[in-house]
Protein backbone atom coordinates (compact mmCIF):
# COMPACT_ATOMS: atom_id res chain seq x y z
CA UNK A 1 0.00 0.00 0.00
CA UNK A 2 1.34 3.36 -1.21
CA UNK A 3 2.28 5.50 2.02
CA UNK A 4 0.03 8.69 1.92
CA UNK A 5 0.77 11.96 2.55
CA UNK A 6 0.38 13.61 5.87
CA UNK A 7 0.63 17.04 7.89
CA UNK A 8 1.55 15.08 10.83
CA UNK A 9 4.81 13.65 11.37
CA UNK A 10 4.59 12.07 14.71
CA UNK A 11 2.43 12.04 17.31
CA UNK A 12 1.42 10.54 20.95
CA UNK A 13 -1.17 8.53 21.93
CA UNK A 14 -2.32 7.80 25.46
CA UNK A 15 -5.61 6.31 27.34
CA UNK A 16 -6.82 7.93 30.13
CA UNK A 17 -9.79 7.95 33.01
CA UNK A 18 -11.24 4.69 34.36
CA UNK A 19 -10.52 1.25 31.63
CA UNK A 20 -13.37 0.11 29.62
CA UNK A 21 -13.68 -2.41 26.63
CA UNK A 22 -12.75 -1.40 23.43
CA UNK A 23 -9.50 1.00 23.88
CA UNK A 24 -7.20 -1.98 22.33
CA UNK A 25 -8.91 -1.74 19.34
CA UNK A 26 -9.02 2.13 19.49
CA UNK A 27 -5.52 2.33 19.62
CA UNK A 28 -5.21 -0.16 16.79
CA UNK A 29 -7.69 1.77 14.82
CA UNK A 30 -5.82 5.09 15.15
CA UNK A 31 -1.96 3.12 15.31
CA UNK A 32 -2.39 0.73 11.97
CA UNK A 33 -4.01 3.52 10.07
CA UNK A 34 -1.72 6.10 10.95
CA UNK A 35 1.61 3.68 10.17
CA UNK A 36 0.32 1.94 7.28
CA UNK A 37 -1.83 4.40 5.47
CA UNK A 38 0.25 7.56 6.50
CA UNK A 39 3.90 6.23 7.68
CA UNK A 40 3.32 8.67 11.18
CA UNK A 41 5.67 7.72 14.42
CA UNK A 42 3.65 7.07 17.27
CA UNK A 43 4.59 7.59 20.76
CA UNK A 44 3.09 5.70 23.11
CA UNK A 45 2.68 7.35 26.53
CA UNK A 46 1.86 5.40 29.69
CA UNK A 47 -0.49 5.74 32.60
CA UNK A 48 -2.73 8.88 30.95
CA UNK A 49 -1.39 12.30 31.41
CA UNK A 50 0.72 11.41 33.99
CA UNK A 51 3.13 9.80 31.42
CA UNK A 52 3.40 13.09 29.83
CA UNK A 53 4.39 14.90 33.54
CA UNK A 54 6.68 12.12 34.37
CA UNK A 55 8.08 11.50 30.41
CA UNK A 56 6.77 7.88 30.80
CA UNK A 57 7.25 7.14 26.98
CA UNK A 58 8.15 4.90 24.58
CA UNK A 59 8.06 4.13 20.56
CA UNK A 60 5.08 2.16 19.37
CA UNK A 61 5.82 -0.51 16.62
CA UNK A 62 3.65 -2.60 14.59
CA UNK A 63 4.37 -5.32 17.21
CA UNK A 64 2.85 -3.40 19.89
CA UNK A 65 -0.19 -2.86 18.05
CA UNK A 66 -1.11 -5.98 17.00
CA UNK A 67 -3.23 -8.45 18.66
CA UNK A 68 -4.68 -6.29 20.43
CA UNK A 69 -8.55 -5.49 18.61
CA UNK A 70 -10.11 -8.36 21.68
CA UNK A 71 -8.34 -7.75 24.43
CA UNK A 72 -9.60 -5.35 27.33
CA UNK A 73 -8.17 -2.86 29.78
CA UNK A 74 -5.40 -0.87 28.01
CA UNK A 75 -1.63 -1.61 26.49
CA UNK A 76 -0.72 2.26 27.51
CA UNK A 77 -2.23 2.19 31.28
CA UNK A 78 -4.52 4.69 32.72
CA UNK A 79 -4.61 6.58 35.56
CA UNK A 80 -7.08 9.70 36.97
CA UNK A 81 -4.20 12.30 36.40
CA UNK A 82 -5.69 15.83 35.98
CA UNK A 83 -2.69 18.57 35.26
CA UNK A 84 -4.93 21.33 35.57
CA UNK A 85 -6.42 20.37 38.74
CA UNK A 86 -4.27 19.85 42.16
CA UNK A 87 -3.66 16.07 43.63
CA UNK A 88 -3.24 14.46 47.09
CA UNK A 89 0.37 16.29 47.76
CA UNK A 90 -0.21 19.69 49.38
CA UNK A 91 2.97 21.11 48.02
CA UNK A 92 1.67 19.97 44.74
CA UNK A 93 1.49 22.91 41.86
CA UNK A 94 -1.01 22.68 38.83
CA UNK A 95 0.79 25.10 37.00
CA UNK A 96 4.15 22.59 37.12
CA UNK A 97 2.19 19.87 35.99
CA UNK A 98 0.84 21.52 32.70
CA UNK A 99 4.34 22.72 32.78
CA UNK A 100 5.79 20.03 32.50
CA UNK A 101 2.93 18.07 29.84
CA UNK A 102 3.99 20.84 27.52
CA UNK A 103 7.45 20.35 28.01
CA UNK A 104 8.16 16.68 27.49
CA UNK A 105 5.32 17.12 24.31
CA UNK A 106 8.33 19.66 22.75
CA UNK A 107 11.09 17.17 24.11
CA UNK A 108 9.52 14.41 21.86
CA UNK A 109 8.86 16.26 18.61
CA UNK A 110 4.83 15.67 18.80
CA UNK A 111 3.18 16.94 15.76
CA UNK A 112 -0.39 16.37 17.88
CA UNK A 113 -1.39 14.64 21.15
CA UNK A 114 -3.91 11.72 20.63
CA UNK A 115 -6.07 10.90 23.84
CA UNK A 116 -8.42 8.43 24.49
CA UNK A 117 -11.11 9.22 27.72
CA UNK A 118 -14.24 10.28 28.93
CA UNK A 119 -15.41 13.69 29.74
CA UNK A 120 -12.60 15.03 32.40
CA UNK A 121 -9.87 13.02 29.55
CA UNK A 122 -11.43 15.42 27.01
CA UNK A 123 -11.88 18.04 28.79
CA UNK A 124 -8.12 17.93 29.75
CA UNK A 125 -7.58 17.88 26.15
CA UNK A 126 -9.40 21.27 25.16
CA UNK A 127 -7.61 23.02 27.86
CA UNK A 128 -4.24 21.85 26.10
CA UNK A 129 -5.23 23.06 23.28
CA UNK A 130 -5.97 26.35 24.38
CA UNK A 131 -1.93 26.06 26.32
CA UNK A 132 -0.63 25.92 22.96
CA UNK A 133 -0.53 22.10 21.85
CA UNK A 134 -2.60 20.14 19.24
CA UNK A 135 -4.65 17.44 20.57
CA UNK A 136 -7.51 14.98 19.00
CA UNK A 137 -10.12 13.13 21.11
CA UNK A 138 -11.87 9.93 21.18
CA UNK A 139 -14.57 9.42 23.39
CA UNK A 140 -14.99 5.99 25.45
CA UNK A 141 -16.94 5.46 28.97
CA UNK A 142 -19.52 2.64 29.44
CA UNK A 143 -21.34 5.49 31.12
CA UNK A 144 -22.36 7.40 27.41
CA UNK A 145 -22.36 10.92 29.01
CA UNK A 146 -20.44 12.38 26.70
CA UNK A 147 -21.51 15.11 24.67
CA UNK A 148 -20.76 15.62 21.32
CA UNK A 149 -21.07 11.81 20.24
CA UNK A 150 -24.16 9.63 19.99
CA UNK A 151 -22.42 6.55 21.42
CA UNK A 152 -19.22 6.05 23.12
CA UNK A 153 -17.27 2.97 22.98
CA UNK A 154 -17.17 0.74 25.89
CA UNK A 155 -21.16 1.17 26.40
CA UNK A 156 -22.64 -1.93 24.46
CA UNK A 157 -20.35 -3.81 25.74
CA UNK A 158 -20.92 -3.01 29.43
CA UNK A 159 -24.54 -3.03 28.85
CA UNK A 160 -24.43 -6.64 27.35
CA UNK A 161 -22.80 -7.54 31.02
CA UNK A 162 -25.38 -5.47 32.50
CA UNK A 163 -28.49 -7.08 30.74
CA UNK A 164 -26.57 -10.86 31.54
CA UNK A 165 -26.22 -10.03 35.01
CA UNK A 166 -29.96 -8.67 35.27
CA UNK A 167 -30.96 -11.70 33.84
CA UNK A 168 -29.05 -14.01 36.32
CA UNK A 169 -31.07 -12.12 39.04
CA UNK A 170 -34.11 -13.16 37.95
CA UNK A 171 -34.38 -16.66 38.58
CA UNK A 172 -33.09 -16.18 42.02
CA UNK A 173 -35.12 -13.52 42.71
CA UNK A 174 -38.24 -16.00 41.52
CA UNK A 175 -37.29 -18.73 43.15
CA UNK A 176 -37.08 -16.96 46.82
CA UNK A 177 -39.78 -14.51 46.45
CA UNK A 178 -38.06 -11.71 46.88
CA UNK A 179 -37.00 -8.37 45.36
CA UNK A 180 -33.25 -7.50 44.39
CA UNK A 181 -31.81 -4.03 43.65
CA UNK A 182 -28.69 -4.36 41.10
CA UNK A 183 -26.66 -1.36 40.99
CA UNK A 184 -25.01 -0.63 37.74
CA UNK A 185 -22.46 2.47 37.18
CA UNK A 186 -23.31 5.92 36.01
CA UNK A 187 -22.99 8.71 38.53
CA UNK A 188 -24.90 11.54 37.11
CA UNK A 189 -26.27 9.71 33.88
CA UNK A 190 -28.64 6.75 33.66
CA UNK A 191 -28.51 5.56 30.29
CA UNK A 192 -26.86 2.18 31.07
CA UNK A 193 -29.34 1.57 34.23
CA UNK A 194 -32.15 2.63 31.70
CA UNK A 195 -31.14 0.19 28.79
CA UNK A 196 -29.57 -2.47 30.72
CA UNK A 197 -32.86 -2.19 32.47
CA UNK A 198 -35.12 -2.46 29.73
CA UNK A 199 -33.15 -5.03 27.94
CA UNK A 200 -33.37 -7.37 31.08
CA UNK A 201 -36.76 -6.28 31.92
CA UNK A 202 -36.10 -4.62 34.94
CA UNK A 203 -39.66 -4.08 36.98
CA UNK A 204 -38.09 -0.90 38.33
CA UNK A 205 -35.32 1.32 36.66
CA UNK A 206 -33.99 4.04 39.12
CA UNK A 207 -31.45 6.92 37.10
CA UNK A 208 -30.04 10.09 38.06
CA UNK A 209 -32.14 12.24 35.90
CA UNK A 210 -35.34 11.20 37.70
CA UNK A 211 -35.50 11.68 41.50
CA UNK A 212 -37.35 8.44 42.60
CA UNK A 213 -40.39 8.37 45.46
CA UNK A 214 -39.88 5.50 47.50
CA UNK A 215 -43.87 5.45 48.30
CA UNK A 216 -44.70 5.32 44.07
CA UNK A 217 -41.96 2.35 44.45
CA UNK A 218 -43.79 0.50 46.65
CA UNK A 219 -46.98 0.85 45.30
CA UNK A 220 -45.74 -0.66 42.20
CA UNK A 221 -44.36 -3.82 44.01
CA UNK A 222 -47.49 -4.34 45.86
CA UNK A 223 -49.66 -4.09 42.67
CA UNK A 224 -47.20 -6.61 41.53
CA UNK A 225 -47.61 -9.01 44.48
CA UNK A 226 -51.14 -8.82 43.74
CA UNK A 227 -51.52 -10.10 40.43
CA UNK A 228 -49.27 -13.15 41.81
CA UNK A 229 -45.95 -11.84 40.54
CA UNK A 230 -43.72 -12.03 44.48
CA UNK A 231 -40.11 -11.06 42.82
CA UNK A 232 -39.65 -8.13 41.34
CA UNK A 233 -35.86 -6.56 39.73
CA UNK A 234 -35.04 -2.93 41.01
CA UNK A 235 -32.21 -1.84 38.46
CA UNK A 236 -30.92 1.36 39.71
CA UNK A 237 -27.66 3.40 38.23
CA UNK A 238 -25.01 4.46 41.31
CA UNK A 239 -25.79 8.36 40.80
CA UNK A 240 -29.97 7.16 41.52
CA UNK A 241 -31.52 9.72 44.36
CA UNK A 242 -34.36 10.31 45.86
CA UNK A 243 -36.72 13.35 45.66
CA UNK A 244 -35.81 13.89 49.65
CA UNK A 245 -32.05 13.49 48.65
CA UNK A 246 -32.34 16.10 45.31
CA UNK A 247 -33.88 18.48 48.12
CA UNK A 248 -30.37 18.56 49.89
CA UNK A 249 -27.62 20.80 49.88
CA UNK A 250 -24.43 18.59 48.41
CA UNK A 251 -22.53 18.29 51.89
CA UNK A 252 -25.90 17.33 53.51
CA UNK A 253 -26.57 14.42 50.71
CA UNK A 254 -22.66 13.36 51.60
CA UNK A 255 -23.59 13.38 55.03
CA UNK A 256 -26.71 11.15 54.40
CA UNK A 257 -25.43 8.69 52.86
CA UNK A 258 -22.62 8.33 54.24
CA UNK A 259 -24.76 7.33 57.25
CA UNK A 260 -27.45 4.99 55.21
CA UNK A 261 -25.16 2.41 53.39
CA UNK A 262 -22.44 1.86 51.42
CA UNK A 263 -24.53 2.89 48.07
CA UNK A 264 -27.34 3.27 46.53
CA UNK A 265 -28.26 -0.01 46.19
CA UNK A 266 -28.00 -0.88 49.39
CA UNK A 267 -30.17 2.47 51.11
CA UNK A 268 -32.60 1.41 48.34
CA UNK A 269 -33.17 -2.30 49.25
CA UNK A 270 -33.33 -0.69 53.34
CA UNK A 271 -36.28 1.84 51.94
CA UNK A 272 -38.20 -0.76 49.69
CA UNK A 273 -37.76 -3.53 53.52
CA UNK A 274 -39.46 -0.95 55.45
CA UNK A 275 -41.93 0.76 53.02
CA UNK A 276 -43.65 -2.62 52.05
CA UNK A 277 -41.92 -5.20 54.62
CA UNK A 278 -40.58 -7.64 51.98
CA UNK A 279 -38.08 -9.05 51.58
CA UNK A 280 -35.08 -7.44 49.96
CA UNK A 281 -31.94 -7.97 48.44
CA UNK A 282 -28.78 -5.83 47.06
CA UNK A 283 -26.49 -6.36 44.65
CA UNK A 284 -23.50 -4.43 42.74
CA UNK A 285 -21.94 -5.36 39.91
CA UNK A 286 -19.10 -2.67 40.15
CA UNK A 287 -16.01 -3.33 37.97
CA UNK A 288 -17.19 -6.42 36.21
CA UNK A 289 -19.28 -3.89 33.83
CA UNK A 290 -15.64 -2.21 32.76
CA UNK A 291 -13.33 -5.68 32.47
CA UNK A 292 -13.47 -8.22 29.65
CA UNK A 293 -13.11 -8.20 26.02
CA UNK A 294 -15.16 -5.48 23.88
CA UNK A 295 -18.61 -6.62 22.21
CA UNK A 296 -18.24 -6.95 18.26
CA UNK A 297 -20.36 -3.74 18.15
CA UNK A 298 -17.68 -1.79 20.07
CA UNK A 299 -14.83 -3.48 18.60
CA UNK A 300 -16.34 -1.65 15.42
CA UNK A 301 -16.94 1.66 16.61
CA UNK A 302 -13.78 1.87 18.41
CA UNK A 303 -12.05 1.09 15.06
CA UNK A 304 -13.69 3.63 12.99
CA UNK A 305 -13.19 6.49 15.65
CA UNK A 306 -9.98 5.24 15.83
CA UNK A 307 -9.11 5.47 12.09
CA UNK A 308 -11.08 8.36 11.32
CA UNK A 309 -8.35 9.99 14.09
CA UNK A 310 -5.80 9.18 11.57
CA UNK A 311 -7.21 10.81 9.33
CA UNK A 312 -7.66 14.20 10.64
CA UNK A 313 -3.98 13.97 12.22
CA UNK A 314 -2.95 13.55 8.07
CA UNK A 315 -5.04 16.78 7.10
CA UNK A 316 -3.61 18.54 10.63
CA UNK A 317 -7.10 18.80 11.56
CA UNK A 318 -6.46 19.77 15.04
CA UNK A 319 -8.45 20.83 18.51
CA UNK A 320 -11.93 18.03 16.87
CA UNK A 321 -13.03 14.76 18.94
CA UNK A 322 -14.02 12.15 16.74
CA UNK A 323 -17.72 11.43 17.20
CA UNK A 324 -20.79 8.92 15.89
CA UNK A 325 -23.03 11.24 14.62
CA UNK A 326 -26.21 9.42 13.62
CA UNK A 327 -25.07 6.59 11.38
CA UNK A 328 -21.49 8.03 10.26
CA UNK A 329 -18.39 8.78 11.82
CA UNK A 330 -17.33 12.44 11.74
CA UNK A 331 -15.78 15.03 14.28
CA UNK A 332 -16.82 18.10 16.65
CA UNK A 333 -14.81 21.14 18.33
CA UNK A 334 -12.96 19.61 21.24
CA UNK A 335 -15.15 22.45 23.18
CA UNK A 336 -17.96 20.63 22.74
CA UNK A 337 -17.69 17.74 25.88
CA UNK A 338 -15.78 20.61 27.55
CA UNK A 339 -17.28 20.38 31.09
CA UNK A 340 -20.85 18.72 30.08
CA UNK A 341 -22.13 15.24 30.64
CA UNK A 342 -24.80 13.85 28.55
CA UNK A 343 -27.64 12.86 30.61
CA UNK A 344 -30.89 11.29 29.38
CA UNK A 345 -33.89 13.74 28.86
CA UNK A 346 -36.64 13.12 30.06
CA UNK A 347 -39.07 12.82 26.89
CA UNK A 348 -36.43 9.99 25.49
CA UNK A 349 -38.05 7.53 23.73
CA UNK A 350 -36.25 4.95 26.11
CA UNK A 351 -38.01 6.28 29.03
CA UNK A 352 -41.48 5.57 27.41
CA UNK A 353 -40.20 2.68 25.99
CA UNK A 354 -39.83 1.29 29.60
CA UNK A 355 -43.34 2.97 30.67
CA UNK A 356 -44.97 1.11 28.07
CA UNK A 357 -44.04 -1.97 28.66
CA UNK A 358 -44.97 -1.31 32.48
CA UNK A 359 -41.97 -0.41 34.24
CA UNK A 360 -41.83 2.15 37.06
CA UNK A 361 -39.32 4.73 36.75
CA UNK A 362 -39.87 5.65 40.77
CA UNK A 363 -42.56 8.59 40.25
Amino acid sequence: MAIRSSITKTFGILTAGGDCPGLNAAIRGVCRAAHDRYGMNIIGIANGFRGLIEENTRALRPVDFSGILTRGGTILGASREKPFKPGNDPGEIVGEKVAAVKDTYRKLGLDCLVVLGGNGTNTTGYKLTREGLNVIGLPKTIDNDIVGTDRTFGFHSALAIGTEAIDRLHSTAQSHNRVIVIELMGHKAGWLALYAGVAGGGDIILIPEIPYDIKAIGRHLEERAKTGKAYSIVVVAEGALSVAESEMEKKDRKKYRAENGPSVAYRVAREIEEETGMETRATVLGYMQRGGIPSASDRVLATSLGTAAADLLAKGEYGRMVALLGNNIGSVDLSVPEGKVKTVPEDHHMIDTAVAVGTCMGV
